[in-house]
């Protein structure tokens, strides 16, 4: 009797720490809004200090050193540089980020034409187009990107951009979302690479496959939830002609 005792004992004192360092896994998002175009800037960090740093769209001096200032203000390590997609607004940080941190750039490979194109008509949205580094790997589709002890899925989502992926953490419900989906919106599809029909598809089978409390980090604007897409959308909602 006395030895059973024991073992239950041993056995809670093991479920309970576990359930502790289950508890103190907490991922912190950091938003920004950067350059001309409004764009989201995503800084995702746990309770490692590890954090990656996604679609810094930083331009000017002074947007610089406020995105650098808090990663170092916060003692973080970025470990990893990563683009939902590759249109000017969202990569303009891109080079000082890799050369600041030492960091290789990830993107999907079907965006790395969208990368390179960008110094080319930077001038038209009256931008002098820091170039960005060109990747050192390219993100997989259905991939788990891995910081500290945090994961995101990675979902393969074109249609705004040809190469353009989302991240999701299921631990959090949360969707870095690029440009795929907004509140009561969806992406832009008449620039090159981009397809309506493609775009609604990667919402219907990659994102409102989720859970309707999921929330959406939007690569412009306010943030949403899959719910209030599903249902209010006036693109791809229930009442969407």
């Amino acid at each position: 009797m006395f030895s059973v005792k024991i073992r239950l004992f041993v056995m809670n004192v093991i479920l309970l720490h576990f359930q502790k360092s289950k508890l103190t896994i907490m991922l912190n998002l950091q938003s920004f809004v950067f350059n001309g175009f409004q764009e989201n800037t995503y800084v995702l960090y746990d309770e490692t200090k590890e954090c990656v740093i996604i679609d810094p769209g930083c331009y000017t001096v002074a947007e610089q050193n406020q995105l650098a200032s808090f990663i170092i203000e916060n003692e973080l390590k970025p470990v990893r540089l990563l683009n939902t997609h590759c249109h000017i607004d969202h990569i303009l940080g891109n080079n000082f980020i890799a050369k600041k941190f030492n960091l290789g750039l990830e993107i999907h490979k079907e965006d790395l034409p969208v990368l390179l194109a960008t110094t080319e008509y930077g001038h038209l949205y009256g931008f002098t187009v820091d170039p960005s580094p060109e990747p050192t790997r390219f993100i997989e589709e259905n991939e788990i990107i891995r910081f500290g002890n945090t994961e995101l899925e990675v979902r393969f989502t074109p249609g705004h951009a040809p190469g353009h992926v989302v991240f999701i953490n299921h631990l959090e419900r949360l969707v870095i979302n690029g440009d795929v989906l907004f509140y009561n919106s969806i992406g832009r599809t008449d620039l090159p690479g981009g397809d309506l029909n493609t775009l609604l598809n990667s919402i219907k089978t990659q994102l409102f496959t989720l859970p309707n409390d999921y929330v959406v980090h939007t690569g412009h604007g306010p943030s949403t939830t899959i719910g209030n897409e599903k249902k209010y959308n006036p693109f791809v909602g229930e009442n969407a002609s």
